[in-house]
């Protein structure tokens, strides 16, 4: 064999004559053994493993049209800022690995630092990610996992080459979305309902906000509460008008100056918790969008020398696994994120029963109660 048939590829027909068959009976060894004898199948699978030759699944999927394959696509992966205390500017990058002296790669501090820090991540998109990913194993579907900007180009890559997308979707991936509908399911998490032909996977905001409402307001009495994060999804959405609607139903005072913050860019959280510490005007309560928006806070109030709880009550919402491990630990809704990707997969993959029209998944959150509102 020459050296450029030892670095390529075996093929099927490289099967077909190492093995003296055809290569429809090399398609039937691996795809069809009922259709060999044991002797062919045999002699076909010991050529196979001589050449080091696997069957191509995306040849497959060319011939008829589909690859098997579930895609899941988030939004860059690395936030543009992870420190609310910092000047904001984003990520670079992680530099480029070197090999060392036998091969190893030298560990680079600069890298660590930014890995090191969960709020450089979505801790939520993680959570659903491996529940997607959990499902697919347990269905035997292959998974493409993708990221990107939240732009047309970026979505519509991914969406060539799988036979379902679950996304979680932002204005910007609209466009490519409405084209790819009519081709391949899509799932989109956390997103309200709407009139196209995507299924959905989300909880219930306005119930899960209802119950922190409700334990702030009878376990701890508290009346004066500002909500932190800036409405630009549509769960943040839901989730600040579930809570003007249970603070107006329990004479709680909803501040209606909102502490602007979001995981994904510029700000002004620091500065206006700054200005409401030094004018005596901090709220008994702030209630954050996420768990995310959550642990800025608690940044930001520990570095001005704020205690949580006993100055002011910190929550949160989505009840990632950090929000165990935050000090103080925090009070949070807990969604079943793993639960919300699983369906998001049997959706896709057409194991959920009959799609005569988008699903529309509602799980029921929970509330988790922890150190930060002082229980």
């Amino acid at each position: 064999m020459s050296e450029a048939d030892a670095t390529r590829r075996p093929t099927v027909y490289d099967v077909a004559q190492e093995a003296h068959v055809s290569i429809a009976s090399v398609s039937f060894a691996f795809r069809r053994p009922d259709k060999l004898s044991d002797a062919t199948r045999e002699r076909v699978l010991a050529a196979a493993r001589r050449l080091g030759y696997a069957p191509s699944a995306a040849a497959r999927g060319l011939a008829h049209g589909r690859t098997g394959t579930l895609g899941l696509h988030a939004f860059d992966l690395l936030l543009e800022r992870a420190d609310p205390l910092a000047q904001a500017q984003p990520l670079t990058g992680l530099s480029t690995p070197r090999l060392g002296a036998g091969g190893v790669i030298p560990w680079n501090e600069t890298d660590d630092d930014v890995l090191s820090d969960p709020r450089a991540f979505p801790l939520y998109v993680d959570e659903v990610q491996r529940g997607f990913e959990l499902e697919c194993w347990a269905l035997g579907r292959p998974v493409m996992l993708s990221s990107g900007a939240d732009t047309d180009v970026s979505v519509a890559d991914t969406a060539g080459r799988v036979d379902g997308l679950a996304i979680f979707p932002s204005p910007q991936t609209a466009p490519a979305l409405a084209r790819y509908a009519p081709t391949i399911p899509i799932v989109l998490f956390s997103a309200a309902p709407d009139d196209d032909q995507h299924h959905r996977v989300r909880v219930d905001n306005a119930a899960g906000v209802r119950a922190l409402a409700d334990h702030l307001s009878t376990a701890h009495g508290i009346r004066d509460v500002a909500f932190v994060g800036r409405p630009e999804a549509s769960d943040t959405a839901e989730r600040l008008d579930g809570l003007r609607a249970a603070a107006d139903d329990l004479g709680m005072r909803l501040r209606p100056e909102i502490v602007d913050a979001t995981v994904r860019g510029e700000d002004e959280l620091v500065a206006q918790l700054r200005a409401l510490i030094a004018g005596g005007r901090l709220p008994q309560a702030l209630v954050c969008a996420t768990d995310q928006h959550a642990f800025a806070v608690l940044d930001a109030l520990a570095a001005e020398g704020v205690r949580v709880p006993e100055d002011v009550v910190v929550t949160g919402f989505d009840g990632t696994l950090a929000a165990r491990l935050s000090s103080p630990t925090l009070t949070t809704v807990r969604q079943p994120m793993e639960a919300m990707g699983r369906a998001a997969a049997r959706i896709l993959a057409g194991v959920a029963g009959p799609a005569d029209r988008p699903f529309d998944v509602v799980f029921e959150p929970r509330l988790v109660v922890r150190r930060s509102c002082g229980c």
